[in-house]
């Protein structure tokens, strides 16, 4: 099994700027997964965000590109995400996401393994 951990939500001003970190563990993790982030806004669908291959290949959504930045250190086995000129509609909680294929994919059925999330605020 794997277990995905976030920590580094919070409540932040419109502007301003957070690190949200995910440390993976498991006997069966693997730093050839891809790693991804996906967010929840209240009364909405899980969207995707952001997602890194093992070799540090990035994908974002489009209303992401240019604020948010992802990351891994596979001697960690950590993903970040850098999120900067946050608005208050980024608000929601974020997920931590591991895929056992090397493959990228913003579809969150295709995505094996889910942390609990971490809640985001952003005040205007």
């Amino acid at each position: 099994q794997v277990q995905l951990v976030e920590s580094g939500g919070g409540l932040v001003q419109a502007g301003g700027s957070l690190r949200l970190s995910c440390a993976a563990s498991g006997r069966t993790f693997s730093s050839s997964y891809a790693m991804g982030w996906f967010r929840q806004a209240p009364g909405k669908e899980r969207e995707f965000v952001a997602a890194i291959s093992w070799s540090s290949g990035t994908t974002y959504a489009d209303s992401m590109k240019g604020r948010f930045t992802i990351s891994r250190d596979n001697a960690k086995n950590t993903v970040y995400l850098q999120m900067n000129s946050l608005k208050p509609e980024d608000t929601a909680v974020y997920y931590c996401a591991a895929r056992t294929s090397r493959v990228l994919t913003t579809n969150t059925l295709f995505w094996n393994y889910w942390g609990q999330g971490t809640q985001v605020t952003v005040s205007s």
